[in-house]
């Protein structure tokens, strides 16, 4: 006599998004706050709050902001001018991508390869300087976003 296994119902773990190098998560790309939700909610530890709070303050700077996920990394646009900033998760920290930081008074602290692009390193321990952040937010969003 035969005997078919069951199927074990999935596990919830199953469902969750799997994290790439440094804890990244892999959401699938879409355009709006849904899926860049999803992002935020995947990702691991203390970032995760770190994120919330960095996309509460972006919506609250620009309220009509766009959102997407794209190359697994939450985009924010102002209207349809492209993507002024975007964030990506790393071991020790968050990057946060002004797409023209160069331009910004005064200039996110990161340099990047790029001469237009600076970026903000959010750490665990050290507290966001909520301000500061929302200026830089306000002043990118104004100026000509990235086409991607």
């Amino acid at each position: 006599m035969t005997t078919h296994p069951r199927k074990a119902a999935p596990h919830p773990a199953d469902s969750a998004p799997r994290l790439l190098a440094g804890g990244n998560p892999q959401i699938p790309k879409g355009e709006g706050d849904a899926p860049v939700q999803a992002w935020i909610a995947a990702v691991p530890d203390w970032k995760q709050a770190a994120a919330r709070q960095l996309d509460a303050l972006i919506v609250a700077a620009v309220p009509k902001v766009r959102k997407a996920v794209k190359w697994n990394s939450p985009l924010y646009a102002a209207g349809d001018d492209g993507w002024f900033l975007s964030m990506h998760c790393y071991a020790r920290y968050i990057k946060v991508a002004f797409f023209r930081g160069a331009s910004l008074d005064p200039m996110p602290p990161e340099a990047s390869k790029s001469k237009d692009t600076r970026y903000l390193h959010v750490f665990e321990n050290i507290p966001l300087d909520a301000r500061q952040f929302t200026r830089w937010v306000k002043q990118a969003s104004r100026l000509p976003g990235e086409r991607m």
